[in-house]
């Protein structure tokens, strides 16, 4: 009984900070202010999913391959943000490098 209450409560915290952070991307203006909130999204929704299932079905291969997940979401997770912040900035200037400045010259010779 305990055990499906903890389940349950897992997932339900796992939902709420998928609405939260779904809320957050709907509401920021622009790509920038949009990307921090899928971090919650990729990050802890999906330790709360992880635990959810190593609390029903315990330590077991499903456990195992769900964990190896996780794992993989939360490496993979600040490389996907960078490309995406990336490609925002060349969408929006055509460069990804920083615009011109009083130091452009020092910052051209560094390349």
């Amino acid at each position: 009984m305990a055990r499906e209450i903890t389940v349950d409560v897992l997932l339900g915290l796992a939902v709420v900070v998928a609405l939260g952070s779904a809320t957050g991307v709907l509401v920021m203006r622009d790509a920038y202010q949009k990307l921090h909130y899928v971090a919650p999204l990729s990050l802890v929704s999906t330790v709360l999913v992880g635990l959810a299932i190593l609390m029903q079905s315990g330590w077991s291969a499903e456990s195992a391959q769900t964990w190896l997940t996780v794992l993989l979401v939360a490496v993979a997770s600040p490389f996907v943000s960078h490309a995406t912040m990336r490609a925002a900035k060349v969408r929006a200037d055509g460069d990804w490098h920083l615009p011109p400045g009083p130091d452009a010259e020092a910052r051209a010779r560094q390349r």
